[in-house]
């Protein structure tokens, strides 16, 4: 149970974000001044770090958005810190809706509200909804765009169309809003996962059955370094993504029988040209051998056991036993 009361927002929903950092204190500085000034406020903010060397944490700590900290002993990268911070807002804050961020995303002002805009017009219940991300200089930024709903009927692009959405099968944690009930009901993200593929993974798992909105009123600035997807030669981080998709095409039950057979055709022709393209292919080479290796002969482990020891945990175990993500 929650330590307080739940709180009604403007629009009748107890709204938590949830931010990760790791190293980048500038950058979470200039997030929580945009989480500070969404139009629609926040009922309460939670900061994930993940043990940053900097001062990100203290930079948290002292923002005047009041966030709550939640400072790990070591660095469980994405994956976990998400999982770490749904869970506390969920279980903890008693949060209806958890908007899911890292450290490098800067929301516009409206972009929470047109998140519950659209989500308040859409005639039916959704499981999650994103944003439309851009770089910093307008762009849509090709390493968050969503993935349409392939097969979607007439009537589900109409109702989405109505709402000022369109239906996805997958989005990124760079602004998901999820609802509370799609988290108890299918679990957390996989903290093995650590880096990669975490994100789709998981709301592929809450879409399968579900649905999912893309919002592009819903506009966010996400802050990277360069402009690309994650296929613009990812030296030894490519073993993340190697291993990650095979847990996913192999051990999870986010896709269908038929999705498994797409993504992976899809995975192989990816994988062949961001090798084509790397000019560090003997770096590329060893780190996808090793996550080819280990995605086979491994299984990501509990997100209870991933995070055992990790910091100040709430509602993880339960959450997770909840719905396994296993096939």
């Amino acid at each position: 149970m929650p330590d307080r009361a739940p709180q009604t927002g403007r629009q009748g929903d107890r709204v938590v974000a949830v931010v990760v950092a790791y190293n980048r204190r500038d950058l979470l500085r200039e997030a929580l001044d945009a989480l500070a000034q969404q139009t629609r406020k926040l009922d309460a903010v939670v900061v994930v770090d993940n043990r940053s060397d900097d001062d990100s944490a203290v930079v948290a700590a002292e923002h005047p958005v009041g966030a709550e900290v939640l400072s790990l002993v070591r660095n469980t990268g994405g994956a976990g810190g998400f999982a770490v911070g749904l869970a506390h807002a969920v279980e903890k804050q008693g949060a209806d809706l958890v908007w899911l961020m890292d450290d490098d995303t800067i929301p516009t002002p409206e972009a929470l509200a047109e998140l519950l805009r659209a989500r308040e017009a859409y005639p039916g219940p959704v499981a999650l909804l994103g944003s439309k991300v851009v770089w910093h200089d307008g762009r849509e930024h090709p390493m968050n765009t969503p993935r349409r709903r392939p097969g979607a009927s007439a009537e589900l692009i109409a109702r989405a169309a109505s709402a000022g959405a369109v239906p996805v099968r997958s989005s990124s944690f760079v602004s998901m809003l999820v609802d509370a009930r799609a988290v108890r009901h299918h679990g957390l993200p996989v903290a093995d996962y650590f880096i990669w593929n975490d994100d789709f993974e998981y709301s592929c798992r809450l879409l399968r059955r579900s649905t999912g909105l893309h919002v592009p009123a819903s506009v966010v600035v996400h802050r990277t370094k360069t402009f690309g997807a994650t296929d613009v030669d990812p030296g030894e981080r490519f073993y993340y993504e190697v291993r990650n998709k095979i847990w996913m095409l192999t051990r999870s039950s986010a896709l269908s029988p038929f999705e498994r057979v797409l993504y992976t055709g899809a995975s192989i022709r990816r994988w062949a040209r961001t090798y084509a393209r790397s000019a560090r292919r003997d770096v590329l080479r060893s780190a996808g051998l090793r996550g080819l290796r280990d995605g086979i002969l491994q299984s990501p482990r509990t997100t209870t056991d991933v995070l055992q020891g990790a910091g100040p945990l709430t509602g993880i175990e339960a959450l997770e036993t909840a719905r396994r993500p296993s096939a």
